[in-house]
């Protein structure tokens, strides 16, 4: 135990070392990112018809407040969940025969990957904490109220659940690579649904209105929506004295959490066993 948890240390401060090497790239890239965020102010309010003479109320219960808000919530959990380029680092150390160092030292590889992700999303908090704060005291006038202690409590485990089914999830699609040579495809189709039914794109009531009740029911059952769109709805208080749907939901990211890891660990295992390399 004590030389997994030095192991661990060691990968996370070597990570982040690596990731402050190119820290003025980071941080622009980090800052880059906040840019699609007044376009999308500015798209809700022509949908909304903010300024005008007849605007609307509200669309599937959002006012337009609360859809702006709910933007901000969902790219601050985006934030936390979104692994650009895991899999494909799985898939390349696979291919390329850069996985033996994992399977002739004593070094897991989904706990180096995992290790290396919490340096990379400490070193973009760190980075990324001012701006989020100016955008959300500049938007603060879009929260309708102050959600109380649970609801910030249930708020951060969210966020700790979206960082663990994002990295889960990711990893999944990696470890496919002992099966497949080429796993682009399966990214490309993985980014398109998890963008559409994390609810990063839209909320969630906005699809599920316009489409059969299983299909709904379907889509509350799958872990995306625990991406972006559960831990939104928490902090807007979508939940707020509804304990026991807030406790069932949590739950139910609980349980992804757990099925996902254990299925990479049993990917991962078989992976190996039919895995072969060539070469030094």
């Amino acid at each position: 135990m004590t030389d997994t948890l030095r192991v661990s240390w060691f990968i996370l401060r070597t990570s982040i070392t690596e990731r402050l090497t190119y820290r003025g790239d980071f941080a622009f890239a980090t800052l880059i990112r906040f840019l699609p965020i007044l376009t999308q102010i500015f798209l809700w309010g022509a949908v909304y018809a903010v300024g005008t003479s007849t605007p609307r109320e509200s669309i599937q219960g959002y006012k337009h407040g609360d859809i702006i808000a709910y933007y901000l919530l969902a790219n601050l959990a985006r934030a936390f969940s979104s692994m650009p380029g895991l899999a494909g680092s799985i898939a390349r150390d696979v291919r390329d025969g850069g996985i033996k160092r994992y399977l002739t030292q004593p070094v897991d590889l989904l706990g180096y990957v995992f290790w290396a992700r919490v340096a990379h999303k400490l070193v973009y908090y760190v980075v990324a904490a001012v701006p989020f704060a100016i955008v959300f005291f500049l938007c603060r006038s879009y929260f309708r109220q102050t959600p109380d202690l649970v609801t910030v409590l249930a708020f951060i485990f969210s966020l700790l659940l979206a960082f663990l089914l994002g990295f889960l999830l990711e990893a999944l699609i990696g470890l496919s690579s002992f099966w497949f040579l080429e796993i682009n495809s399966l990214v490309f189709v993985f980014m398109m649904l998890n963008y559409f039914l994390s609810g990063h794109m839209i909320p969630l009531d906005f699809l599920t209105s316009e489409m059969p009740a299983w299909v709904g029911t379907a889509m509350e059952l799958l872990p995306f929506k625990f991406l972006a769109y559960t831990p939104s709805n928490i902090m807007l208080g979508r939940y707020h004295g509804h304990p026991a749907a807030l406790a069932t939901q949590l739950a139910i990211g609980v349980g992804w959490v757990v099925a996902l890891f254990l299925l990479c660990r049993v990917m991962y295992f078989r992976g190996v066993r039919r895995y072969s390399a060539f070469g030094g």
